[in-house]
């Protein structure tokens, strides 16, 4: 399999991972709402909303992980063997990702706390958790385009840019729904 296929399978795994990822966090917010009204209409949402986050999860969102992590490992193999070594920035992309498959996990943990009725996150949490994807997915994109043209101080522009819209984001949505 040419360099180029494989490159096109990792993209289309980790495009199909954030989906999930992205997802997910807004089935439990919806699920965290239900739970909070205690109504029978709401009881039969927080079923319905379990029933969407398995599938998502089983079916989405860990298989999409999967996929991202084998071709991205043939990459990162394939990378090696062209180059010899492993180049500063692969190592910083190769962070990010283990942190990422961290926030996978944890978002697992989030799903079956859910189930057992026992999740201690709040709507306005899972807001704010729901958007650390998004800083993964701008930085690893980043760092994996730019590699070693990537430096602190873009980090840190690219950072400070994301994360102005972010917060005018939250004040702009809570404005909205405070009214």
């Amino acid at each position: 399999m040419s360099h180029e296929v494989i490159k096109a399978l990792h993209i289309i795994g980790f495009t199909c991972w954030f989906a999930g990822l992205f997802y997910v966090v807004r089935l439990y917010i919806y699920h965290v709402e239900a739970l909070s009204e205690g109504t029978d209409t709401s009881s039969a949402l927080s079923a319905q909303l379990a029933v969407m986050q398995r599938r998502l999860w089983l079916g989405i969102t860990w298989p999409a992980m999967v996929f991202t992590l084998v071709f991205g490992g043939w990459l990162l193999v394939s990378y090696i063997q062209l180059h010899g070594e492993m180049h500063g920035w692969l190592h910083l992309k190769l962070t990010l990702v283990l942190f990422l498959v961290g926030y996978h996990l944890l978002l697992g943990r989030i799903r079956k706390a859910l189930l057992n009725n026992a999740c201690r996150w709040s709507p306005k949490s899972l807001r704010i958790l729901n958007e650390v994807a998004t800083v993964f997915l701008v930085f690893i994109v980043f760092v994996g385009v730019l590699k070693n043209t990537f430096t602190l101080q873009m980090a840190l522009m690219v950072g400070g840019v994301l994360g102005a819209v972010l917060i005018l984001g939250f004040w702009a949505y809570h404005r909205r729904t405070a009214g």
